[in-house]
């Protein structure tokens, strides 16, 4: 049975999932400049590290009207075939690993006459108690409408028009649609020209520095700086960053049990999906006080083939950080924690330690000996 990572993101209230192994990178939305005779849904571009990067708006690929973009909504640069292109996303949750026993190809409605596939899906994914559903990325870069189909955006209210061949269907619905809203021809939504026209001068610094930022990155790779992913937890009302490179899979807790004369920092073990996984509490390494006061989620990490499950009180985010953003650890931290960190960083106006895991797995006394 075939497991794959997939990147989870929220777009308008719903979960999607994009394969990992297409994911290059993750960062906050910045400033776009428009790009000339672009598609309508590429709706600029910027410029990463020396390369121009379009970027893909999400909702008018779907078909839907264009929304003002937030300081909170997510990039994520897709590499398909070779191909880069940036997705506007409103938030990256998390990665799930979801067996291909659980994904639905297809979904029958029951009409009696079949419509054409989703055109932008792969499947429909079960994780717990969620529908997630997954980008079929060949489609989604490749894929044009026929030049006889004229597709026109759904309202925000989520009723909408078809037309083929210049013949408005409404479905029976009644509709108000802002003819400023659509073009001429009445086929495509207008593109603002304008970077979130609507924004605060505060909100267009923030995105003009991001963009700043980014462009600026490309000077400081010529010097073989290394970039990271980071998944955001917290412990103890602490943030910290682990490395996404020694994550295997992110899990809730359940069923736990204890195992007999081991130190305090093993939890216990769970069945996940008929592996024992190990549970492990790094609070005691770090100084921290050991008091859990729920067990409910946990990072599987794999490191020189120690799989263990870090239990962590929340995974708020995935982020993408370049090295040289990381700051020196402050010398106010307990001598003892420094040697298990890379650096701090600033996210959301907070201090993240960023974690050493491995050397805080196999040298901090964490390492699970112990024969159940």
């Amino acid at each position: 049975m075939e497991i794959k990572p997939y990147l989870i993101f929220k777009q308008n209230g719903l979960l999607w999932g994009v394969e990992v192994a297409c994911v290059r990178e993750i960062f906050f939305l910045p400033e776009l400049t428009p790009i000339a005779e672009a598609p309508q849904d590429i709706v600029g571009a910027i410029d990463l590290r020396g390369s121009i990067l379009p970027v893909m708006d999400l909702n008018l690929r779907f078909g839907y009207v264009w929304q003002e973009y937030s300081l909170t909504d997510s990039a994520i640069v897709i590499e398909w075939q070779e191909f880069r292109v940036g997705i506007i996303v409103n938030q990256v949750t998390e990665v799930k690993h979801i067996p291909e026993e659980a994904i639905t190809p297809q979904l029958s409605y029951g009409r009696d006459k079949p419509e054409a596939p989703d055109r932008f899906l792969a499947g429909f994914a079960r994780c717990g108690t969620d529908i997630i559903m997954l980008v079929d990325l060949d489609r989604l870069i490749r894929y044009s409408p026929d030049k006889t189909e004229v597709e026109i955006p759904f309202t925000a209210s989520g009723a909408g028009l078809s037309a083929t061949a210049g013949k408005l269907e409404t479905q029976n619905l009644q509709l108000e649609i802002d003819p400023n809203l659509l073009a001429e021809d009445a086929k495509v939504l207008v593109k603002p020209h304008v970077f979130c026209p609507n924004a605060t001068a505060q909100e267009k610094a923030i995105f003009r520095e991001r963009a700043h930022n980014l462009r600026l990155q490309g000077d400081r790779e010529n010097s073989a700086a290394i970039n990271l992913s980071l998944a955001v937890v917290v412990l103890n009302g602490e943030y910290f960053g682990i490395n996404l490179a020694v994550v295997r899979e992110f899990t809730d807790i359940r069923q736990v049990t204890p195992v007999p004369c081991t130190p305090d920092r093993i939890i216990g073990n769970m069945n996940l999906r008929g592996e024992i996984l190990t549970l492990v509490d790094i609070r005691n390494v770090l100084n921290m006080s050991a008091d859990i006061k729920s067990l409910s989620k946990a990072i599987v990490v794999e490191i020189e083939d120690l799989v263990a499950g870090i239990v962590v009180d929340e995974i708020l985010n995935i982020i993408y950080l370049n090295v040289a953003e990381l700051a020196t650890i402050p010398a106010a931290l307990n001598s003892s924690n420094r040697e298990y960190l890379l650096g701090t960083a600033v996210y959301e106006e907070k201090i993240i330690a960023v974690l050493n895991l491995q050397k805080l797995l196999t040298k901090g006394g964490v390492v699970v000996e112990e024969e159940v």
